[in-house]
């Protein structure tokens, strides 16, 4: 029962006790009154009679002092009157049967009243004749009695009324500062950090809502100090402290996580770009001025990238040297941003922050198959050597290719393989799971990744190829309604799947009429249908976070969830995960290849994400485990599940 019906009901119940007490001092005053009444009334009437028909005793007209007993008698207010002799034999009577109309039987068996009587001495001359007997009626009291309890209960009835409305309006109002009370342990319960401002004035309340606002202050203060040294232990072990961009560690590892993979089909770009004459730039004007050329230099990377790919790694190696990492673009794209950020580039000789026009250049290398990161920095400095043999401010990008028929090649061939396979609906789904930390035969969800098989081959090319290029084209949407139809098919007793991570691009979140298409396919209740999970690269998720987190709200009304994949590609601030609250986050393969030992900065990384996510109640997987020794350590981090091809190799699905 809630605190606001107890002091209700102890309200009334006291008022009921005041009820009852003032009743029956009420019922007793009056009955006490009521029988003096009586009894006076009694004498007055046997004193005034006695006296009347003393003179007609004398006279023995007894026909008149019958009359005169007769017509008081008949007035009704009495009982009994009796003329007796000296002897107190009866020489006249008057009685009437005790009749009560209106009041109830009940009434009158709780709340006796005896019927006083009175006597008076009738005279015979100087003798005494005899005594007149008079009784009176407690009809006429008991209706008294009765009426002026009624009256008195209406009234009380009325009054408890009042108190109650006014008492349930005044409970309500003292209560409310501790309604909010339960809503701020409520949010901070859901780690949204509520403080009560103004105070509410009653003392004890006061000091209820101060206390619960410094305990909520403290609870904030203490998850930003733990989301700050993860934060800063990232940028201190994987960023470039002057640019902000990664530094050489960084990119090596997002490289060996996404392109030194053996059998799958890869593609993508790898530039390298060198500022001209750095070093002489800081001997003449200083390193100050050398660092804000570092740093617009960046500024221009960033801004360059962010305008045509969304998938990508920018990060300083050493001096004046940058890389810009590309997953998943086809070479046209690596050679419009290589055109775009030259182009950018040579402006800068405008801003007067070199002494020449000739800024720096770019030297690239697409590829199309497995490589490592050393390989592609050799292929593209041997590039940058070249374009530099070309003039101020130039690129050159050449392709690093194993084999040059796997995938299809331009924008008008992924065309027609696109409307073949949007047509056909030939949309591979391929599972791998996600298992405890703790126990590897107990499974935590599986993971569904969309594969396109090739007209007229056994290739098969992975999402991570082809679904940047559907997004480039608009048709990630319809790539994304595929693969979820297939999924909502799926039965969870015949496959035992409790609970089903599935990829969506944040670019299909723009596309209205696909986010209506779910919500309508999942408030449909399919009982089959297991818990989904939608899961967003964090990257690209951080670029559309107020769409994501619209759709993280409805999805969540459903039984539904969102979940975060590739977490620490980026260097966001943690502080979105408070308001975004998603299932669960799945640490980025580059922190698990680099996990080495317990002294190592990737170790240290995931210990903190760990504290930090798990405050916020919020799941932490490892994707791309692939090593006893990994799994080992990860296990001794508090991680709540991983994945990758030490537990199983993805399988096919649905098709």
């Amino acid at each position: 029962m809630t605190l606001y019906r107890q002091l209700l009901i102890f309200m009334l119940s006291l008022f009921f006790i005041l009820y009852i007490g003032t009743w029956y001092a009420k019922l007793q005053s009056t009955r006490n009154f009521l029988v003096n009444q009586l009894e006076s009334h009694a004498q007055d009437t046997a004193t005034s009679l006695g006296l009347s028909i003393s003179p007609h005793i004398a006279a023995d007209d007894m026909v008149t002092v019958e009359t005169m007993i007769s017509a008081v008698f008949d007035r009704g207010y009495y009982r009994i009157i009796r003329l007796q002799d000296i002897e107190n034999n009866p020489r006249y009577e008057q009685t009437l049967e005790i009749k009560i109309q209106g009041v109830p039987l009940w009434f009158i068996h709780m709340i006796p009243l005896e019927a006083p009587g009175a006597k008076a001495i009738v005279m015979s001359g100087w003798n005494q004749a005899g005594t007149i007997y008079v009784e009176s009626h407690t009809g006429y009291a008991y209706k008294t009695l009765w009426d002026t309890t009624v009256k008195t209960a209406i009234c009380f009835v009325i009054a408890g009324i009042a108190v109650m409305i006014l008492g349930s309006i005044g409970i309500a109002i003292l209560l409310r500062p501790l309604r909010r009370v339960e809503q701020q342990a409520e949010a901070l319960c859901r780690k949204e950090y509520q403080i009560q401002d103004p105070l509410p004035k009653t003392r004890e309340l006061r000091q209820v809502v101060s206390t619960m606002n410094k305990m909520t202050t403290r609870v904030k203060s203490m998850f930003e100090e733990q989301a700050a040294i993860a934060e800063n232990f990232r940028k201190n072990a994987y960023s470039d402290m002057l640019t902000g961009l990664g530094n050489r560690r960084y990119i090596e590892g997002q490289v060996t996580a996404r392109v030194d993979r053996k059998g799958v089909i890869l593609k993508g770009a790898f530039l390298l770009v060198q500022i001209h004459n750095l070093q002489k730039l800081n001997q003449d004007k200083g390193f100050e001025a050398g660092d804000n050329l570092i740093k617009r230099v960046a500024e221009i990377l960033c801004n360059a990238t962010k305008q045509t790919v969304t998938n990508n790694a920018i990060a300083r190696l050493t001096g004046g040297d940058f890389v810009i990492f590309l997953p998943d673009v086809a070479m046209e794209d690596a050679e419009a941003l290589a055109e775009t950020v030259t182009r950018d580039l040579a402006r800068l000789a405008d801003e007067h922050l070199t002494g020449n026009a000739n800024i720096g250049h770019i030297g690239g290398v697409a590829y199309d198959h497995s490589c490592s990161f050393s390989q592609l920095v050799a292929e593209a400095d041997a590039v940058l050597r070249s374009a530099q043999q070309q003039g101020a401010n130039s690129w050159e990008i050449h392709f690093l290719s194993e084999t040059t028929d796997k995938v299809p090649q331009g924008e008008q061939e992924w065309k027609t393989t696109f409307s073949s396979v949007l047509t056909s609906k030939k949309l591979l789904l391929v599972g791998q799971p996600v298992v405890t930390a703790d126990n590897k035969r107990s499974p935590l969800q599986i993971e569904f990744f969309a594969r396109i098989p090739l007209p007229d081959s056994e290739k098969i090319i992975c999402a991570g190829v082809f679904m940047p290029i559907a997004e480039r084209l608009d048709l990630v949407s319809s790539f994304d309604r595929i693969i979820l139809e297939k999924v909502l098919l799926i039965d969870a007793d015949e496959y035992d799947f409790k609970e089903i991570a599935v990829n969506i691009s944040p670019a299909s979140l723009r596309d209205t009429s696909f986010i209506q298409w779910i919500l309508t396919e999942l408030k449909k209740g399919r009982s089959h249908l297991p818990k989904l999970i939608f899961e967003f690269a964090e990257f690209t998720a951080v670029q559309h976070l107020e769409e994501l987190r619209h759709f993280s709200a409805e999805v969540k009304k459903l039984g539904h969830d969102i979940g975060l994949d590739h977490f620490g590609q980026s260097f966001t601030n943690f502080g979105y995960l408070k308001s975004l609250q998603p299932a669960y986050v799945k640490i980025d393969r580059a922190y698990t290849n680099e996990l080495g030992n317990e002294q190592s900065d990737s170790y240290f990384f995931i210990a903190s994400l760990c504290s930090v996510a798990h405050s916020l109640d919020i799941l932490v997987v490892a994707e791309g485990v692939e090593e006893e020794k990994q799994f080992q350590m990860l296990c001794s981090l508090n991680l709540d599940g991983v994945q990758g091809y030490f537990i199983a190799k993805p399988t096919t699905i649905l098709s």
